[in-house]
Parts: C-alpha cells; structure tokens; sequence
C-alpha cells in the first residue's frame, strides 16, 4: 500500500510502505519530509461512549486498572510500573552523592582561612551538593510509562502513553500512542495552575489545541484545597470542554466507593470530536498523574 505524503511547497508524492516512518526529501524544493507511519485500525474497543474503570487494590508493582463497558463487559487492562528497583537505585545514589558532597563541601572549607570565605564556600558548595544529589537521582530513575493491553495477560499491546522527562518542575509533558507507535495527542499539564484549580491540555500531533480538562467547578476546587474529599463528598471530577466555546464535551468521574472506581462519560461528544482512545488516556492521567 502507498503512503501519501504531502510537501509544505504543495508537492504531493505516493511512497512505498518501506518509507514508512523515514525523513525524505522533497523533489521540488528538497525539503525534509517525515514520512508517517501507516494507521493503526480503530479497534471496537474504543468505540463506545462510556467506559468504566477501577485500580486494583494493593498492587506492589505499580498502579493498575481493568476497564469495562457500562455492561459490565471487560475491555482493557492498563498498567504503569513503579520501577521499584530503579526507584531503590536513585535514593540509595542519591544519599551517596550527597554524603560525598558534604565531606568535599567541608574538607575544602577546612582547606581555607577566613570565615567568610569558608561561608563562602560552605554556601556554593551546599547548593552544588543539592543539584548534583537531584540530578543522579534523577538520572537513575525511570520513566513510568502506562501502557493499554487487551487483557490481563498483555496478550496484545493497543496504547501507550509515553512520560517524556523523568523530572516535572513546572510542567509535565506525555505523549500518547497507537498500537503500531503512531503520535495520537500531547498531554500537558501546568501544576501552577493546580493551585486554583486543576487542569489538563490535550493537544493533536499537529500542535493545534483539541480540549481542556478541568476540575468540575471552581469554587468546588477551592473546597477541595482547604477540606480535601471531605469524607467523599467532595469527589475531584473532571470535565473535558472544547478550547474556543468551553462547552462541555465529557465527564470523568470518581464513584462513592472504598475502592477508586470512575466513570468517563462522553456522550455530550455525539460528533467524536475528540478521539476516545485520547479520552480514555486522559482518564487513566486525571488518576494516576494526579495521584487520586
């Protein structure tokens, strides 16, 4: 099967599936062109409108969740490793880097006469100690990926969502995935803003702005930061609205149970103007990038 692909000067050009995925360049003004990789088939999975999920309990190595249709039926199994071993690495490297740095910090300022040139040094050196204990800790951390199998047996592998730095200071960057590693969205969120009021943006591969997801009300938000879930009652829900109208587009919702249960509810999206597969990847975020 040909793949079509289509130059920024207009020029238009039928490829070879063996150009799948490749940078080529263009005939007529020689620039590069990324080649995509062939679609993945929508699976019946994820055409539907409800989806209902719950994290299984006490799991040790990592977050999980079974998913099912509003019948009852299981659909997927989803995943994301805690990487325990890694984990044990960068605290271990970590307190290792900084107890080194701290006899450097202090052998170099007994080196020296002068306290103000040992405060000097003792001041330089602590700082350095905390970058160089932050970043080999980072270094030896994973990344927590998530990944959306067809059972619990990860029999076949139908989504991914790829964390891109292992570090998030202010904002935390996911990428999400097909079954055959095409880019399907981009999933940013800006914890300032979760001062207020949580909140997630959801962007097409072309970088064109698809939806926000928020916390259901403002003033429910600002509840929540004094009371918490005060006893459940005050659930964290999402809402998914459309970027230019704010109009509502789908719900993600926390069930009244002991055990974490939700609802993603996109029935007010009758056009599927966003993709469910994309849908479902933001409800498994709005839980485990949100540590519910």
């Amino acid at each position: 099967m040909a793949v079509r692909v289509e130059c920024a000067c207009g020029a238009t050009y039928d490829l070879k599936d063996e150009y799948a995925g490749r940078k080529v360049a263009c005939a007529r003004c020689g620039a590069a062109i990324q080649v995509p990789l062939p679609a993945a088939p929508q699976d019946a999975i994820f055409d539907r409108d409800k989806f209902l999920l719950r994290q299984k309990f006490m799991s040790l190595t990592g977050e999980k969740y079974h998913v099912w249709d509003d019948q009852g039926h299981e659909l997927l199994y989803v995943e994301r490793p805690y990487h325990t071993g890694r984990g044990l690495l960068a605290l271990f490297a970590a307190l290792g880097t900084a107890i080194v740095s701290v006899i450097i910090v202090v052998s170099v300022a007994g080196a020296v006469h002068g306290s103000a040139l040992q405060a000097v040094i003792g001041c330089v050196g602590a700082a350095a100690a905390i970058a160089a204990t932050v970043a080999v800790a980072v270094l030896c951390l994973a990344k927590r990926h998530v990944t959306f199998y067809r059972d619990d047996a990860r029999t076949q592998r139908l989504l991914d969502i790829i964390q891109l730095a292992k570090f998030h200071a202010l904002t935390a960057t996911y990428t999400v995935k097909d079954a055959v590693g095409n880019d399907l969205a981009v999933l940013r969120k800006h914890y300032v803003y979760d001062l207020f009021r949580k909140r997630w943006y959801c962007y097409k591969p072309s970088g064109e702005a698809w939806c926000v997801i928020k916390e259901d009300s403002f003033i429910l938000s600002l509840l929540r930061r004094f009371l918490g879930s005060f006893f459940g009652v005050l659930r964290t829900n999402f809402i998914f609205t459309e970027p230019a109208t704010g109009n509502v587009l789908g719900e993600f919702n926390r069930k009244f149970t002991i055990l974490d249960r939700y609802v993603l509810d996109m029935t007010a999206d009758p056009a599927r103007k966003i993709d469910r597969r994309v849908a479902l990847a933001v409800g498994v975020m709005l839980d485990t990038g949100e540590r519910r």
